[in-house]
């Protein structure tokens, strides 16, 4: 039970780990003038209403900054037959070793399973009064 639950747990980890260090994505921020107006994962930051005065003055004091976090473009693909000798009689000793390495138990007969201690009729140990001490 306890061995099933880490196993989904570790897969599931490693199924994320792999997800998101593929992933890529864009920052996007909004400067108006040295004050940070916006930040946006996703979507596009919103403007300032400062940005429409600029278009009619020609001056700018805004400005957008792009940070593109680029994932992992390749994900290296290691094959059974890319290792050298030595680490594959490794792999297969190891597998070997592993799966044969446990034995189940026999099945354990219980002879006094069905068996019933009789009923006592009153404490021997009270009424003679002898205590182990």
């Amino acid at each position: 039970m306890v061995k099933q639950l880490l196993h989904k747990g570790f897969s599931s980890v490693m199924a994320l780990l792999v997800l998101f260090s593929t992933v890529s994505f864009t920052v996007e921020k909004h400067f108006c003038g040295d004050v940070l107006v916006d930040v946006s994962v996703f979507a596009e930051a919103e403007k300032c209403e400062m940005e429409a005065l600029e278009i009619l003055q020609k001056k700018t004091c805004c400005k957008d900054e792009i940070e593109i976090i680029e994932g992992q473009d390749e994900l290296k693909v290691v094959s059974f037959e890319d290792l050298d000798f030595k680490k594959q009689h490794f792999i297969i000793a190891y597998t070997y070793a592993y799966l044969n390495g446990f034995e189940g138990l026999p099945k354990q007969t219980i002879p006094h399973k069905d068996y019933s201690p009789p009923n006592l009729v009153t404490d021997i140990q009270v009424l003679d009064q002898v205590f182990i001490i």
